[in-house]
């Protein structure tokens, strides 16, 4: 059995799939989007690829973002551009669960994003 069955069904969501993006990863610079294109695997990364696509395939909505090329995701949030501002680089990576920031400065353990996203933390 996968890490990554939290037993909610698609059909048990409470609300619209659309109109939610459920996990939102604000990456800090790295060479790929995923940052898995280098010569040596970090397990970090890894797990949060992994992670990330369970959920896609599952029905939730998980944006990654980098600087370089998605700007405006970090502009147009106040709560993730103040940090990046107090603390520079050394804040990210920052995640979020539905608006909520639950990690900032690294990872958290894909099963602590896993029960913000069931809400049940």
């Amino acid at each position: 059995m996968s890490i990554y069955n939290p037993d909610i069904s698609k059909s048990e969501r409470p609300f619209k799939l659309d109109s939610i993006i459920d996990v939102e990863i604000f990456d800090p610079p790295m060479c790929c989007s995923s940052g898995l294109c280098g010569p040596t695997q970090d397990q970090t990364l890894l797990d949060i690829h992994e992670m990330t696509l369970w959920l896609q395939d599952n029905g939730y909505k998980v944006n990654r973002y980098q600087m370089a090329s998605s700007p405006q995701a970090f502009t147009s949030n106040s709560e993730v551009m103040r940090l990046v501002r107090e603390k520079q680089m050394a804040a990210l990576p920052i995640v979020m669960v539905r608006g909520k920031i639950i990690s900032v400065g690294s990872y958290p353990k894909p099963h602590v994003i896993l029960q913000e996203v069931k809400g049940t933390k």
